[in-house]
């Protein structure tokens, strides 16, 4: 499978990059109790820090918002996936657990403070592309609703798209039966890409101390828009 970043995108955003992780041989299961806590606490601790303060203090979030205008988006209206999380913990709507992959993909968004979504690599058609949604594209969320992306960066295979820093598709969703997976971080673009690198192979680590399996990490970025998954 081949993952490749629109070139376009980078006349728009010269420093964008994404950090990413192929998965093996995982097993997704309900969360250990240890990161059930881990969970818990980091939000209950975000939930007092919110309180002191604004959301323009925290420099990952503001970067996506930038982004978001950058490429033509209202961040007010169609938060970035970490903004959304941290306004959601602001007013004590807490996430419960669901599993053990969606779990700690919304601990690492919380505590880099950006998005980041994770993919069934079974259920993409083809290869993967990065670009920027049109007036006409969409669909059926996470959220439980559609959701339009235009003017929004989207994650397209050869069948239609499937993920983005809004909100992720139900068609590649992570599940218990899933055994290897596409682990998308939307880095901050002013981070140094050995930084970067350093971030996703992090994520990678902690993944598979509780998931099991094998993993690889890239960083994405001008410089290497693409790679070829084996």
């Amino acid at each position: 499978m081949k993952i490749e970043l629109d070139k376009e995108l980078f006349k728009v955003v010269p420093d964008l990059k994404l950090g990413i992780n192929h998965y093996t041989k995982i097993t997704v299961s309900e969360s250990p109790q240890m990161l059930k806590g881990r969970l818990q606490l980091f939000q209950e601790q975000l939930f007092f820090e919110l309180e002191k303060k604004p959301f323009t203090d925290f420099p990952n979030l503001q970067a996506w918002r930038t982004v978001w205008k950058a490429f033509g988006a209202d961040p007010n209206r169609y938060r970035p996936s970490a903004e959304a999380l941290f306004r959601r913990i602001k007013k004590q709507n807490y996430l419960q657990p669901f599993h053990s992959a969606v779990d700690l993909n919304t601990f690492f968004s919380l505590q880099y403070e950006i998005p980041a979504g994770i993919y069934d690599l079974n259920k993409i058609v083809g290869n993967a592309y990065f670009t920027i949604g049109g007036e006409e594209e969409g669909y059926d969320g996470l959220n439980g609703r559609f959701n339009s992306l235009n003017n929004i960066l989207l994650l397209r295979d050869d069948c239609s798209p499937f993920g983005s820093p809004f909100v992720d598709s139900v068609r590649t969703a992570v599940t218990q039966e899933t055994t290897a997976a596409l682990h998308v971080l939307f880095i901050r673009p002013s981070m140094a890409k050995e930084e970067a690198l350093k971030l996703t192979s992090a994520c990678g680590n902690m993944f598979t101390s509780i998931s099991g399996g094998e993993f690889s990490s890239f960083v994405l970025s001008a410089e290497q828009p693409s790679i070829v998954l084996k």
